[in-house]
Order: C-alpha cells, then sequence, then structure tokens
C-alpha cells in the first residue's frame, strides 16, 4: 500500500461526503422525556415541533403515540405509550420500553421542555435549507434552460424550506383565529358548487360502492371534465380548476383507454395531474401527510382525490384511530388550506351500514355519495350523510359507451342524467332496446326467460337468445335498489311491491326503472292478436266451432255421414220433415238403390 497517498483527517471531516444534516439528539430526547413527564409539556412542544422535525423517525413515532394518547384523554406516560407502541407493533422499533425510560433520564427539567423544541424546530428549519438548497445546486444552470424557471424553481424551494412558524409569520394558532368584520362580510350561501354539484370548494366527500361498480370511471370522466372547464351532470361549464389525482389501484393500461374513451389524450388534460402508485407514506402517518401535501403544492392543486383511500393508509381499516390519525395528518392540513378532496371507498358486506371499516370514516367528511349500479347502465348517485346539505341529494345517471371489439370508442364513453331523451337513442337490435319492448308487452321487472321468450314471440319481436337472457336480468337488477328508507326515489309513490316495476298501468313511473334505450312512449309495434278460444275438452272456455269439410242436415245442423251422405240426401232419415223416412229418390243419383232406414 506504498503507492497509497492517506488524507489528513482533518481535511476528510470537513469534506461534504463526511457531513450530517443539522440535528440535536440530545435536544430530541429532552423533548421527548419532558412531555413524558408532564402533560403542559405536551402543549408546549406541540405549539412550535411538527412530528417530522424531528431527525430520528424513532423519536417521530414516539412523538405521534404521545399526542394521539393525549388527545384521548389518558395520561401519556412510560407504561401508556409502552403499552401504545405494543398495540401498533412499534414499540421494537425505536429501541424497546428501555428507550423510553432513558428519555426520562436525559430531560433535566419538563419546565425547559419550551426551549428543547426550539433548538430541534431550528435545526428542522436548517434541514430543509439545506435540502432545498441541495435540489438547487443538482438543477444547476447549463445555459440550454430558462433562467426565470429556474430562478422561479428555486425561489419556491426556498420559500417552502422557511415557511415554518417564525416572528414575521402568524402561529398556528394564532392563525386559527377568525377575523369577524371579513368573516361576516363573507357570504357563504352564495358559494358556488364545483361542477358536478357533488361538493363545494374545499370540502371533502367519500364516494363508496362495490367493487367494479364503476367508482373510478365516473370520478375520473368527472375530474378530468372539471380539470378541462367541461360541464358535467347538466352543469354548465366552469373555468378549470388544477387537481391531483392520487391512484393506487388502477393499471396504466386501464387509465389510458378510460381516458381516451372519454375524449381525453394528449393536449386534451388540462390542469390534470395524476399520480400513478406513488412512493408515499402512509397518510395516517406525520410522514404521509407531509409527502401528499408537497404534491399538492408542487402542483398547485385545488382539489385531490385518493383512490382508493384504503390503499393509502397503514392502521387497521376497522380501528377508529387509523381514520383520526388519517383526519389529523392530511386531511386536516388540506381542509385548513382550503383544498377539496374526494375519497373513494369500498362498500362494507352490509350495504345498509355503508362503507366497510370503522364509522369513523364519515365522520370527518362533508358529504358521503353512495354509488349503486341497477344494470343496462343505470347509475344512482344517494347522499347518505351530509354537514351542509348544500347540493342536489340524488342523481340517476346513464353510463353510455360503445365498444369497437374489446376496446372502447374515443370520446364515446360518458355519465348523463337519466332523461328520456337519452333513453331513446338505444340502437334497435340492443339489449337496452330489447328491455324496452318487454316493457311495452307489461311484463313484470321479475319475469323469467320462459315468460319473456313467449311473449316476445306472440308479439311477433325476433332475437337472439343471448341477448333475451341479458335483458331479463338487467330487468330483474332493477329490483336491486337497496330499501325504500335508503334510496326511496328508486320506488313508486306508495307500498313497495303493490304493482310490480315495469307495469304500464302506472301513470308516473320512476325514470330509474327503465333501462337506457328504452322508450318513454308506448311502442309502434300494433298490439298483439286476441289469443285463440280454447278447444273443446281442453282446459276452461267455450268449445271451438270449427267449419266443418262435410254437409250439414238442413234440419238438426250436425254432419251428414254414412249411406245418406254418399247419396245425396240433405237431411238424417228421422229428420225428413214430411215422411219421417228417406226421400222416394235421392238428389243426385236417380238410380240409386233405396234402402232401407
Amino acid at each position: 500500500m506504498s503507492n497509497v497517498r492517506h488524507m489528513p483527517r482533518d481535511q476528510a471531516d470537513n469534506d461534504d461526503f463526511t457531513r450530517v444534516p443539522p440535528q440535536d439528539i440530545e435536544a430530541e430526547q429532552a423533548v421527548l422525556g419532558g412531555m413524558l413527564l408532564a402533560r403542559d409539556a405536551i402543549a408546549d412542544a406541540t405549539r412550535i415541533l411538527t412530528p417530522s422535525e424531528l431527525y430520528r423517525p424513532a423519536h417521530e413515532t414516539i412523538f405521534i403515540a404521545i399526542v394521539d394518547v393525549d388527545a384521548k384523554g389518558e395520561p401519556a406516560d412510560v407504561v401508556t405509550i409502552t403499552a401504545e407502541l405494543t398495540k401498533r407493533g412499534q414499540l421494537q422499533r425505536i429501541g424497546g420500553a428501555a428507550y423510553l425510560h432513558q428519555l426520562l433520564q436525559a430531560v433535566p427539567t419538563s419546565a425547559h421542555v419550551e426551549h428543547y423544541a426550539e433548538i430541534v424546530h431550528e435545526h428542522a428549519v436548517r434541514r430543509r435549507i439545506v435540502e432545498a438548497a441541495t435540489r438547487i445546486t443538482q438543477w444547476g444552470y447549463d445555459g440550454s434552460g430558462d433562467i426565470d424557471d429556474l430562478l422561479t424553481s428555486s425561489r419556491k424551494e426556498i420559500e417552502t424550506a422557511t415557511a415554518v412558524r417564525g416572528a414575521a409569520q402568524p402561529t398556528h394558532l394564532a392563525g386559527a383565529l377568525l377575523d369577524w368584520d371579513p368573516f361576516y362580510a363573507t357570504d357563504f350561501g352564495s358559494v358556488e358548487l364545483l361542477p358536478g354539484k357533488l361538493l363545494a370548494p374545499g370540502q371533502q366527500i367519500t364516494i363508496v360502492g362495490d367493487g367494479k361498480a364503476g367508482k373510478s370511471l365516473l370520478v375520473q370522466e368527472w375530474l378530468w371534465r372539471m380539470a378541462t372547464g367541461q360541464a358535467f351532470l347538466g352543469d354548465r361549464p366552469q373555468p378549470a380548476i388544477p387537481l391531483l389525482y392520487v391512484d393506487a389501484e388502477n393499471g396504466h393500461q386501464d387509465i389510458q383507454e378510460r381516458f381516451l374513451s372519454y375524449g381525453a389524450g394528449p393536449g386534451r388534460m388540462g390542469l390534470m395531474s395524476y399520480a400513478s402508485f406513488p412512493p408515499i407514506r402512509p397518510l395516517d402517518t406525520a410522514g404521509g401527510g407531509a409527502d401528499l401535501l408537497a404534491m399538492v403544492h408542487e402542483t398547485e392543486a385545488q382539489l385531490v382525490c385518493l383512490d382508493t383511500v384504503s390503499r393509502f393508509i397503514s392502521g387497521p381499516e376497522n380501528d377508529s384511530d387509523t381514520w383520526l390519525s388519517l383526519y389529523r395528518h392530511t386531511l386536516l392540513p388540506l381542509k385548513r388550506a382550503g383544498i377539496a378532496s374526494v375519497r373513494l371507498d369500498h362498500m362494507g358486506k352490509d350495504h345498509e351500514r355503508g362503507a366497510r371499516g370503522s364509522s369513523a370514516k364519515t365522520q370527518d367528511v362533508d358529504h358521503v355519495w353512495e354509488l349503486r349500479s341497477q344494470g343496462g347502465g343505470t347509475v344512482v348517485l344517494k347522499r347518505t350523510h351530509t354537514r351542509t346539505g348544500i347540493g342536489p341529494d340524488s342523481f340517476v345517471l346513464v353510463r353510455q359507451s360503445q365498444k369497437d371489439g374489446d376496446h372502447y370508442r374515443p370520446g364515446c364513453t360518458r355519465h348523463v342524467l337519466m332523461e328520456y331523451e337519452h333513453i331513446e337513442e338505444a340502437a334497435e337490435g340492443s339489449v337496452e332496446w330489447l328491455m324496452g319492448r318487454i316493457d311495452d308487452l307489461g311484463l313484470p321487472n321479475d319475469a323469467g326467460n320462459p315468460r319473456t321468450i313467449a311473449a316476445l314471440a306472440h308479439a311477433g319481436i325476433k332475437i337472439g337468445k343471448d341477448k333475451i337472457a341479458a335483458a331479463v336480468r338487467n330487468r330483474k337488477n332493477r329490483d336491486n335498489l337497496g330499501s325504500p328508507e335508503t334510496f326511496p326515489e328508486t320506488f313508486p309513490e306508495g307500498v313497495p311491491g303493490e304493482r310490480s316495476p315495469g307495469t304500464p298501468a302506472e301513470s308516473t313511473k320512476p325514470q330509474v326503472k327503465r333501462s337506457p334505450g328504452t322508450s318513454g312512449e308506448r311502442s309502434p309495434t300494433p298490439p298483439s292478436p286476441p289469443s285463440p278460444p280454447l278447444r273443446e275438452g281442453k282446459g276452461e272456455g267455450s268449445p271451438a266451432t270449427d267449419t266443418p269439410d262435410t254437409p250439414l242436415c238442413t234440419v238438426c245442423s250436425t254432419p251428414l255421414t254414412g249411406y245418406r251422405l254418399d247419396r245425396g240426401y240433405d237431411t238424417h232419415l228421422a229428420c225428413d220433415p214430411e215422411t219421417g223416412s228417406h226421400p222416394n229418390t235421392p238428389q243426385d243419383d236417380a238410380n240409386a238403390p233405396h234402402d232401407a232406414a
């Protein structure tokens, strides 16, 4: 190794690759130890620090656990925090219960926790500035780009790094105080709903539905039209809105085909940013909330969609603490910033209870919308929970599309409000058209295949059995509308069940009962001919009066048979009105022999 030149120790210590980010582990330990000793210290620390500002991940985990336990009104001491971390499966990650006791020994006095927190906070600010400067240096400027773009990006990085509590900015507590004059000068009743009228700016909603019910299909089209300034569900067009769609559910092939079918494509995405399977931390953690807020800041989004929300959490879905943490770390900061959010969620096994998992899911949102597919392209969107009551409570939609082989035609997929002019667009011979013809024949929705086939044959409507089976299945699905209490708009007025859905005698049939493609008017098909009378001896009814092929007796009007028919007589022997016997001569054959009766 004589040809190796050793680097001086002091020079190596000063090089960039040996530097560590600004941090103070002892100050962090003192903060956590003080929080474990006194509840007042928890308030002092949370007033200055956020969990993500602690350098060690283990310290961030302990900080979150202390705050969560304190928020439930329980004492946040070594015993309770040990139990809480054990329940979460995080105790060994932070060094076990022994490390919690070590934190108690690291704090000189809990009265100085606020001072220790300020030290940790200052180091966190310096780390963010270093990270921002590093990214700016990595971008560089080689003369090929726009210097203004580089300076603008650099300014944003520095503003993001220093956008923390300071003397020149209000604290998070002071910023929450209402300024009464502008507050009462704001007309909240005049706030215009976003396109589609499902939510207002800054509101948070959940859309719940069964798997494969078409939640993503509906929301993707809705948000794309919102980002491109188009109308949706009969609403007038509004200025385009920047938004962020965060997707951990759909593959790239499905995303591309769907957006092309809506009419989207290169140069036609508007202000929509789409994150597919982003590597963000769970959103029920402080780190995950920070990741999402960074993406929102980068895209300048005014609305965020999570598809599906259960893909972005780390805690148990049935545990209310999971959803409380999601709100605290992610949804609350979004709402505070006036950013709207849409969460897609799966329906539970019991549809009457809504989304699966803890009931805490619905406690923080402004509206809960339940989506149900009724078959035949009909979709019902019903608002089951609302905080404000603003906007419509239900929509009955038609999902229209056209397929070319195995793919959907570009620009031919859309969701529209159920109206009769849309219903009339079904092509003759389609399943929807056939459902309308069956409706016109007066068959109830629960009519099976044999009965439907017989009715169509009697009416002279010829169509394949596969389409008949599909029409029968879709008409039966019309009855899967939930309870009258949950979805009253899908039931006729009066007691459900008094008249089978689809019976034409109802003068006010609800629109949802008719599948897309059926007509609101009666079919131009001529009425079916009356059934022929039953034949004698076959069930009930009058005997048949067929016209016979043999001559009838002119007296009793029954057929002539035997020799009297062969010889040309027009009466039976006993019916001869003059002699009571056969005439002397036959009508046609004068030489015929006269036989005795």
